[in-house]
Formats: structure tokens, C-alpha cells, sequence
């Protein structure tokens, strides 16, 4: 493997032979190493990637794993990654080879990062342990799927943290009126929380709205982007998921409330932001309409968490509230669970019974009063039922203006 001195401009090169992916040899060359030992470094490392051979530290691999992962997931997604391995995880693995990184050696790495603390005597949450995990194992999982790395030793050392819930808080209407009240001296601010409570979207759904998503004849608004504000420089991208592109119907109130939000817009081109701020901007705002209004200080995310929260109270299944709000309804179901009405005193009630009739020795006296109390319930659920559809087809017309 020989490396070569470009007189000209005091730079190493290397030029060497390897087979491309049809099996046939393809001449590479590559100038520019401050040293020959860079050169030779790179054409080894070349060679045992095409190779598919995983003799190579964990580095090098990272290299390779950047230029197969990189350009497929969103920029924030990376950088969020990026950071964890260039900071907590490279430091550890650097220089370990990928084929001799043992399970032993992640539970030495989940070790120290357990036991790091900060200044202020605070450690890692649990779940940045458990990101951290995370995004160790899918670089594994990689080198298993794709280079022949016969296991995945952080699979084998287990996951180290886990998932916390953080609190959800809620405004009720009351609450939300006073601060809309609050901030309405500043319209841009005023007519963006109005969309964040009134909608359920995320933040960076309404930070890249532009008036060409409105159809006011319809009442509608068409969420198929997010805004993103990443390494001092502005991204409009698909949204957080696929069930995330959605049409939401607007109440009408909300629909003429933005149609005078648009009037004040001077030059206002169709494909441009509605909302040109920050989100430090809006969490300014947040704070100052909070403080104004004597309401209990939430988060902008919570104003998503009160509008979900409002519609359960209202009477509406997760199903529809998910198609709203762009989730799944098994998230809704799992994370607002408590919030949703429960059958679980009717339940024992009812298993009360049918063990007593065990314990009396009037098994079939009970079990037909339980038929008959049967028939009845099924009366009484039938015609709430009704009244519920009908209080949710108001409610339906009431926001479709």
C-alpha cells in the first residue's frame, strides 16, 4: 500500500485499486493527507469498508455510518445524534475495533455515564441515559445489518435509563381567555397562541403556516410542513410523521379571526410564513401573558395537551381526536388515559354480584336479576348514547361554523 508525495503542493495521495459493488476493480484516488500516514490510514479503512469487514475501530465506523444514515433522516434528528455520539459515546469506543466491542465493555461506558455528575451534583435524566443507549445500539444494529457484525453487545448489555412522563398541564378555557386577554396588545402573538389552543398543532406546524394552507370557504387549515431553526439558519420540513399531514377544521370564529390576522399582512406572498418569529419569541410572550394574567405558567407544548384534554371533555373519541391533533389513537388512548371515562366500578359491581349469588346459594334468582338489570342497563346506554351523539354532532356543527 504505497503513498505518494504531491511535489507541488507538499500533500500526500494515495492510488490504489478495489472492486466496486459489480465485482469489477476500480482505480480510486485521493489527495490532500497532511501526512503519509493519514493516506495509508485512509486506503485501509477504504478497502475493509468495501470489504464489509467490521476489523476496524469504532471511529472509522462512525465515518461510514454518518454516510449511510446522515442524508435519511431529518437534519434535527442527526444533529440530536451527532452530539450524543461525538460527546458521550465516541470518547469511550473511539478506538475499540467494532468486531471485539464486548457487552462488557457497554456496561462499562453505562457505568460511567451513571455515575457522571455535573458541577451542581446533578446526573444524566433517565431519559438521556436512555437515548444515550439508544443511539449506541442503532449504530450496532447497523453494523449487524448491513456489515455481517455477528451481535449487538449494547442489546446484550441491556438498556440503561428509561422513559419519564413529564407532568402535562392543562389551561381550561377560563385560563386560556384571561391570557389571550393578556397578550392581545401584540396581534402576532395574540392570533398564534389562538391557533395553538384552538387547533392542538405543534409549534413548528404553526411557525411554517403560509396563507396558501387557509381555505376560508372551507374553513380549513392544511398541515403538511414543519418549521425548523437549525444552526442559525431556517428549515421547512415534512411534518413529525406521516399521520402528521392533515387537514384541521377550523371553528368559525377562528377562521374570521384569521381572516382579519391576514388583512394586517402587507405584501404578504402566498408561500411565505405567516408567523415570522422565534420560538424564544413565543416563550417570551408565554411568560409575560402568564405573569399578566395570574394564570398558573404551562408550557406551549401544554397548550396542545389542553386542547386534547378539552376534547375528551367534550365527549369526543380518540379515534377523532387523534385524526385531529395528527397522532395515533393508541398514543391518545395511552398518554390521556386517565382523562378518559371509566367502567371499571361497573365492572366489580358486577362481578360482586355474581359471586354473592355463589355464596347465598341463589345463583339463579341473581343471575336473573342481573339479566333483567342487563336489559334495563342496555336501555339506559342506548339513549345516552343518543345523547351523546347528538351533543357531539352539536358540538361538530357548532365548530364547523
Amino acid at each position: 500500500m504505497p503513498a505518494y508525495k504531491d511535489s507541488k503542493t507538499g500533500t500526500w495521495f494515495v492510488k490504489f485499486y478495489c472492486k466496486d459493488w459489480t465485482g469489477e476493480n476500480k482505480q480510486i484516488k485521493k489527495r490532500g493527507f497532511a501526512t503519509k500516514r493519514e493516506a495509508l490510514d485512509y486506503e485501509r479503512n477504504y478497502k475493509i469498508r468495501q470489504e464489509n469487514n467490521l476489523d476496524m475501530t469504532f471511529g472509522e465506523f462512525w465515518k461510514l455510518y454518518t454516510e449511510d444514515v446522515k442524508n435519511r433522516v431529518k437534519l434535527n434528528t442527526w444533529l440530536t445524534k451527532e452530539h450524543i455520539v461525538e460527546t458521550k459515546i465516541l470518547p469511550y469506543f473511539k478506538n475499540l475495533k467494532m468486531n471485539e466491542i464486548t457487552a462488557g465493555d457497554v456496561r462499562k461506558w453505562q457505568n460511567e455515564m451513571v455515575g457522571f455528575r455535573y458541577e451542581n451534583g446533578e446526573s444524566y435524566s433517565q431519559t438521556y441515559r436512555k437515548t444515550m443507549h439508544n443511539t449506541l445500539s442503532a449504530i450496532f444494529n447497523h453494523a449487524c445489518r448491513f456489515y455481517n457484525l455477528k451481535s449487538n453487545p449494547a442489546r446484550q448489555a441491556g438498556n440503561m435509563g428509561k422513559e419519564e412522563n413529564k407532568e402535562m398541564l392543562f389551561w381550561t378555557t377560563e385560563e386560556y381567555k384571561k391570557f389571550s386577554d393578556a397578550i392581545v396588545d401584540k396581534p402576532i402573538s395574540f392570533y398564534a397562541f389562538e391557533m395553538l389552543y384552538w387547533t392542538g398543532m405543534r409549534l413548528g406546524e404553526l411557525l411554517a403556516l403560509t396563507t396558501e394552507a387557509f381555505d376560508f370557504d372551507k374553513n380549513t387549515v392544511r398541515i403538511n410542513k414543519s418549521y425548523q431553526r437549525l444552526q442559525g439558519q431556517d428549515f421547512i420540513t415534512t411534518p413529525k410523521t406521516p399521520k402528521s399531514n392533515r387537514t384541521i377544521k377550523l371553528p368559525k370564529f377562528l377562521s374570521e379571526e384569521m381572516q382579519d390576522y391576514f388583512a394586517m399582512l402587507y405584501d404578504q406572498e402566498p408561500t411565505e410564513r405567516i408567523f415570522q418569529v422565534t420560538k424564544s419569541f413565543l416563550h417570551h410572550e408565554m411568560e409575560r401573558g402568564s405573569k399578566l394574567a395570574g394564570v398558573k405558567k404551562i408550557r406551549i407544548h401544554d397548550l396542545r395537551h389542553s386542547h386534547i384534554s378539552h376534547l375528551i371533555d367534550l365527549g369526543f373519541s380518540a379515534v377523532a381526536i387523534a385524526d385531529r391533533v395528527g397522532h395515533e389513537s393508541i398514543d391518545i388512548t395511552y398518554r390521556y388515559s386517565h382523562l378518559f371515562p371509566s367502567k371499571q366500578v361497573a365492572m366489580a359491581d358486577k362481578l360482586d354480584e355474581v359471586n354473592a349469588s355463589y355464596e347465598d346459594g341463589v345463583q339463579d334468582e341473581v343471575m336473573e336479576d342481573v339479566a333483567v338489570n342487563e336489559v334495563i342497563e342496555d336501555k339506559v346506554t342506548s339513549e345516552e348514547s343518543i345523547e351523546n351523539d347528538n351533543k357531539i354532532l352539536n358540538i361538530q356543527k357548532y365548530l364547523a361554523g
